[in-house]
């Protein structure tokens, strides 16, 4: 999903418009850091030596790191310190979307840091060119709204790499049907079609029924390399979290102004199609 990719990109963007950002690494899997790290959890633990010593493999290993980072959140507490109340912080969590429906560690560190009094948002990076098929839009937006209900979050889901959400294989409805989550059951017929889950017809339904019943999900479009796209999730994710860090301007508008200059979503979805959805 390029979720270190977008840290470094978010970082670069923020510091250019002047707002003190600090990345902090949760992920001990990530080996080479692009960006400025502040904080990086292979300073408490190894993930190399958590797999050798506690023979586990890569997902066993990391459920063990996060684990081991819950029982010593101390060590997270006193290096978060050292940033001034006005830092703007992003924290480059593991990729493994287990740690985020099954697992419980993420979740209780996250509930540690609110108690603490950090305003989070969740942003939740997904490949745009699951969007492709049928059945991998379909777990992507299972998976979207198991991580919602599990983390309790304020929640920014993003389709990342628009620009090559057609890479494998052109899309069968307008790209606003993919990001407002229009129909499922349309999807669901296609799934129907496909000899391979002829036997999954009611268990197909049964989950395009629980999104709709839930109507939570929905996502934004990003282009990291993309200023404009950038900033307009930029946008979406401040208002999550309430403007606890003001506007993206120099003049720092009220939220009841920042709220009326809001494109509405159609017009930004339909922008993004025409940039980068191949036209029929």
């Amino acid at each position: 999903s390029g979720k270190t990719t977008y840290c470094n990109g978010m970082q670069q963007f923020l510091t250019a418009i002047g707002r003190k950002t600090a990345v902090v690494n949760l992920d001990p899997a990530n080996d080479l850091l692009p960006y400025d790290c502040a904080i990086d959890l292979t300073e408490l633990v190894d993930l190399k030596k958590v797999m050798e010593t506690k023979k586990l493999g890569p997902n066993g290993g990391l459920m063990y790191c996060m684990e081991y980072l819950e029982a010593n959140f101390d060590w997270l507490e006193e290096k978060l310190a050292g940033f001034e109340k006005d830092h703007y912080l992003i924290f480059d969590c593991p990729g493994q979307v287990e740690l985020y429906t099954h697992h419980n560690s993420t979740r209780h560190i996250v509930k540690k840091l609110q108690a603490k009094r950090y305003m989070m948002t969740a942003v939740h990076l997904v490949d745009s060119f699951y969007c492709s098929q049928a059945s991998t839009y379909v777990s992507a937006v299972l998976t979207s709204l198991a991580t919602m209900i599990k983390l309790e979050l304020p929640h920014v889901n993003v389709l990342s790499k628009i620009d090559m959400i057609e890479s494998m294989g052109e899309l069968d409805f307008n790209l606003e049907f993919y990001t407002d989550v229009l129909d499922l059951d349309e999807l669901v017929e296609e799934l129907d079609e496909d000899p391979h889950l002829q036997r999954m017809q009611k268990l197909n339904k049964a989950m395009a029924g629980l999104v709709r019943d839930y109507s939570l999900v929905s996502f934004h479009t990003l282009n990291i390399q993309d200023k404009h796209s950038v900033y307009e999730l930029m946008k979406a994710i401040d208002k999550s979290n309430g403007y606890v860090y003001g506007a993206l301007s120099e003049c720092n508008e009220s939220i009841m102004a920042v709220a009326h200059a809001e494109q509405p979503q159609n017009v930004r979805v339909g922008d993004v199609q025409e940039h980068y959805v191949l036209q029929s």
